[in-house]
């Protein structure tokens, strides 16, 4: 089976599930619009008749952007389905296989059964292809080979195959949280996204008078390549295991790796060897020396973008509504979404609780922002009561290629583990920082240093704190 036909089925699967999500929300569209309903019918002051108008406006404007998404969900699977048939279409049909003379259509009892085992959403068929590959096959043979060597500090390096490279990218959206808020672009080396400024009025005139020129300026994101990576060990007795369990065991591995670094350098990232987070951004009182020419103009945002909100129950909510504007959607293309603890999470459920007794609002709150609309994300390293919110699309994220194994069997030696390093390299940083916003409950202003990342005990000798230099 060809390449590209595995990784249309893998992609439509992916379509599929995403569509099915969305329809599973179709249900609670119909309670809140029957409860809305009743609302209307029990609406006895013109104060009651105020809010439920703003209370149908949003729920009309949520409904209609998730209408737009199932649509956009539908249209993406038929251009999958039609891009798949035109692929399998020009692969040439097997040759059936004969039964031998006498045998019959029983499974004997020698005959091993086909595996069943799930390989990152592809079949049987397809997994076994890409085992298959050559270049796949050469890759996990070399790592058996290194666990066979004698025990060395030195070990080899090992390119992965771009397929295999695929699958991990493809994976990484499983376990990272946010990667699917932002903007990621696969680039080669040092790379600059285009981003434009204020839009300009048009100007009104005759119909055959001179157009006005319109001042448009553009400005650039530079993005590098900082790495970031570890190392695993993995028991000696996977690698003496199937090619499907020691590829599935590596790719799961440096996937979940990738993704834990890359949700916390999103929101919290230093900007020194590694991605520029929002949060640090919000946080700056003044324009960085090393701040490029050629970007946006800096604006100091800590304090227009940073916003304490207080109160409880229905006035907690009001001022999250009025706060939550402060992350401006000028340049946005996608929805809001709000990042928080389970803590923070939980509160805002239980605060809901406490004045609507019928539930109504609360049945937005699993996942989605009641009235203001947009995705809740749980990240557990969040300070308590700190709320992330924005248009993830204006962060952008920058991907290299080459990411690389190494393997060593001395380090574990004699716990029977291999150790496995794995590495990719990202950049990343605010493309519109005004697009974002924090908003807290707590008595002090959240800060970047609130949050800190593993200490560089390999390169550093003062370890205390790694100081987002990992």
């Amino acid at each position: 089976m060809a390449l590209r036909t595995i990784m249309l089925r893998h992609k439509l699967e992916a379509a599929e599930n995403r569509l099915q999500e969305l329809r599973d929300k179709d249900s609670e569209f119909e309670t809140r619009e029957a409860e809305l309903e009743t609302a209307i019918g029990e609406a006895t002051t013109e104060e009651e008749s105020k809010t439920l108008d703003a209370d149908i406006e949003a729920f009309e404007q949520e409904r209609s952007a998730h209408r737009e998404a199932v649509t956009r969900a539908e249209q993406e699977i038929e251009q999958i389905r039609a891009d798949l048939a035109a692929e399998e279409a020009k692969e040439p049909k097997p040759a059936e296989a004969q039964p031998a003379a006498g045998a019959n259509n029983e499974r004997s009892e020698n005959t091993p059964m086909n595996t069943r085992q799930q390989f990152f959403g592809m079949t049987t068929e397809q997994r076994d292809a890409f085992i298959g590959r050559e270049d796949v096959k050469t890759f996990l043979t070399r790592v058996r080979e290194l666990k066979g060597q004698n025990r060395s500090i030195s070990g080899g390096e090992l390119t992965i195959p771009e397929v295999f490279l695929g699958l991990i990218r493809e994976n990484v959206p499983k376990y990272s949280k946010l990667l699917k808020y932002v903007n990621l672009r696969h680039v080669p080396g040092k790379a600059r996204q285009t981003v434009p400024g204020a839009v300009p009025e048009a100007v009104w005139t005759e119909m055959c008078a001179k157009l006005n020129e319109l001042d448009l300026d553009f400005n650039n994101v530079e993005l590098d390549g900082y790495k970031v990576g570890g190392y695993v060990p993995v028991c000696n007795g996977l690698l003496e295991d199937s090619d499907i369990a020691l590829a599935t065991e590596l790719i799961d591995m440096i996937a979940k790796a990738i993704a834990k670094a890359l949700d916390k350098a999103i929101p919290y990232g230093k900007g020194k060897k590694m991605p520029l987070g929002i949060i640090t951004r919000l946080c700056q009182t003044a324009q960085p020396d090393d701040y490029p020419d050629n970007a946006r103009p800096w604006q100091d945002l800590h304090t227009s973008n940073i916003k304490k909100v207080t109160g409880t129950g229905v006035d907690l909510f009001k001022n999250i509504i009025k706060a939550a504007p402060a992350a401006k959607n000028n340049y946005a293309s996608g929805s809001r979404f709000w990042v928080m603890n389970e803590t923070t999470h939980m509160n805002l459920v239980a605060e809901a609780l406490a004045f609507n007794a019928n539930g109504a609002l609360v049945a937005g709150m699993n996942n989605t922002m009641p009235v203001i609309g947009g995705d809740i994300v749980e990240l557990e390293f969040f300070p308590d009561g700190v709320i992330l919110t924005g248009y993830g699309d204006l962060y952008t994220l920058g991907e290299r290629s080459g990411a690389k194994f190494g393997v060593s069997e001395h380090a574990r030696f004699v716990e029977d583990q291999t150790v496995f390093k794995g590495t990719a390299r990202y950049d990343g940083k605010p493309a519109v920082a005004e697009a974002f916003a924090v908003l807290y409950t707590g008595s002090t202003a959240p800060k970047a240093e609130d949050v800190t990342f593993a200490a560089d005990t390999a390169n550093t000798a003062n370890t205390a704190s790694a100081g987002g230099e990992g």
